[in-house]
């Protein structure tokens, strides 16, 4: 079994991701290569793939866009799972709620044609010096804060059911 764990990150916090689900792959026994998606050609000679971007102005990064669109006729024949990184866990708690359905919107486009078998939406690193002075006031203004807020736990979580899917997929049929 070979996984491409792919992302685009423009802050490193969804290459940090990444790595980490690349990491507890082969944890797993599972041979997963994680690669920049601007590095990764083509979709040939993987089992499946994991596909991550970071979400900005409420859409996935124009590069992630673009690799889901240009290899859909290679992902929908494979096991594809997708995450996004966004900011729900630097924002008040009274919109956090709010926030977490931007993970289900920024990838709905790409469910009917990648079909993936899961989706999910983690809260990245979100740092000051990220923002332009008028949208640090606004995040402020909501009650927002800085910090690293991906939580690992769930990461691995949503990454043990890869994981066991993929090996259950990959066991040789049992003896009768």
């Amino acid at each position: 079994m070979r996984v491409l764990v792919t992302y685009a990150s423009t802050h490193g916090s969804t290459r940090g991701i990444a790595e980490h689900i690349a990491t507890r792959m082969r944890d797993s026994g599972i041979s997963a290569d994680c690669v920049p998606i601007h590095e990764a050609q083509s979709v040939a000679g993987f089992d499946a793939v994991v596909v991550g971007s970071a979400i900005h102005d409420q859409a996935w990064l124009p590069e992630a866009s673009q690799y889901l669109a240009t290899h859909a006729n290679e992902l929908v024949r494979k096991p594809v799972w997708l995450y996004s990184v966004g900011m729900p866990g630097a924002i008040a708690r009274p919109l956090r709620k709010m926030a977490m359905r931007e993970g289900s919107k920024v990838v709905a486009s790409f469910a009917t044609t990648i079909r993936p078998r899961d989706t999910q939406l983690f809260s990245g690193v979100v740092r000051k010096r990220q923002f332009p002075l008028v949208s640090r006031a606004v995040l402020r203004l909501m009650g927002g804060h800085y910090g690293d807020f991906r939580n690992w736990h769930e990461i691995d979580t949503w990454t043990a059911r890869i994981c066991s899917e993929l090996l259950q997929t990959s066991a040789p049929p049992a003896p009768r």
